[in-house]
């Protein structure tokens, strides 16, 4: 069942999320990173009750940080855009604090870089799974990687600024106050739906996966004004942002999508394993980490070699394929539910 984007997400789902956030800090064991990863596949709603959680505790870091015994006056940078900080101390409080997400209503959002600092002894994790965060109005967004939102909210509208990259937004319905997103000169409006931002260098591209939107873009000073355009489900609003040098304002090209090419646009959202220049044996390691077939190196020299790519976890049979086309290692049976990786002869 797939809920509506307006939908609230139900206690039991929330508490859940409380404590993989706590289990997820402390450090996962095997078998609870493969329990993990089924919870996330399972419900979509999982992932976004984790990142609420964990936008809260964020903001909540700064109160734990802020030592105001010897100082009498107010701070006004406590609760500014925090700098990257080790998580390491999440644990507290793990599932009181969900509604601090909300109370701020400017907010940039975006994956900070990998903490320096972090434990030295902690494992390195070569699972990627995007920031999905709550906006303050219970709207939902899933930020790909690189992409930073800037949120505005005011009385009269609810307004998020895409400075580039991709984001899919599920908005609640308020029709008093609607919601508009901002790129390139471009505006994509909607009242309660589930859309699809991604931002080019020459064009911006608007799916909708649930309800409609306009799209609108601004002319500059001096050109003709473009008609608002509408899309509906299962359609995609491609804007040129070339002709914004001209006097001439090109309107969006409009185009229907299968279900199969929705699937594929929007799959950067699946959670994906990346290694670059990684060593065999830690991602043969990751992998049965993930999973319940397991691969075997026949010998361990081969642990040494070096690898790149992005995977699904469960993509093993892709994972093998590449090292047999790459390093010209094959596979062979090693009994039920194992693989065995030689060089090959």
């Amino acid at each position: 069942m797939n809920p509506k984007p307006h939908d609230p997400i139900p206690g039991e789902i929330l508490d859940a999320a409380s404590v993989w956030l706590a289990r997820r800090d402390r450090g996962l064991t095997a078998a609870e990173q493969d329990d993990y990863m089924q919870w996330l596949r399972a419900d979509p709603r999982h992932a976004e009750a984790l990142a609420q959680h964990a936008a809260a505790l964020e903001r909540m870091m700064q109160l734990y940080e802020w030592t105001p015994a010897h100082d009498t006056e107010p701070n006004p940078d406590l609760f500014a855009s925090a700098p990257t900080r080790t998580r390491s101390r999440w644990r507290w409080a793990a599932g009181s604090l969900a509604a601090a997400a909300a109370v701020t209503l400017a907010l940039v959002l975006g994956r900070p870089a990998a903490d320096s600092t972090a434990v030295a002894a902690a494992p390195k994790s070569y699972l990627r799974v995007n920031e999905r965060m709550a906006l303050p109005d219970g709207s939902r967004v899933e930020l790909k990687d690189g992409t930073r939102l800037v949120v505005q909210y005011s009385e009269r509208e609810r307004r998020v600024q895409l400075a580039g990259g991709e984001a899919h937004f599920s908005v609640w319905k308020d029709a008093q106050r609607p919601f508009v997103v901002v790129a390139a000169g471009v505006e994509v409006r909607a009242v309660g739906t589930a859309f699809n931002v991604r931002l080019a260098e020459r064009d911006l591209s608007v799916l909708v996966t649930e309800g409609r939107v306009q799209v609108e873009p601004v002319a500059p000073a001096g050109a003709a004004p473009v008609a608002t355009t509408l899309i509906t489900v299962g359609q995609r609003a491609i804007v040129d942002l070339t002709t914004r040098r001209t006097a001439i304002v090109a309107p969006p090209i409009v185009q229907s999508v299968s279900g199969e090419e929705i699937a594929r646009e929007l799959a950067w959202q699946a959670p994906r394993l990346q290694f670059d220049e990684t060593p065999l044996a830690e991602a043969v390691a990751e992998f049965n980490r993930l999973n319940r077939h397991q691969l075997e190196l026949a010998d361990p020299a081969l642990g040494a070699l070096r690898i790149g790519g992005t995977f699904r976890p469960d993509n093993v049979e892709g994972f093998v394929r590449l090292l047999d086309e790459t390093l010209g290692l094959q596979a062979e049976p090693a009994g039920e539910n194992r693989t065995r990786l030689r060089r090959a002869p």
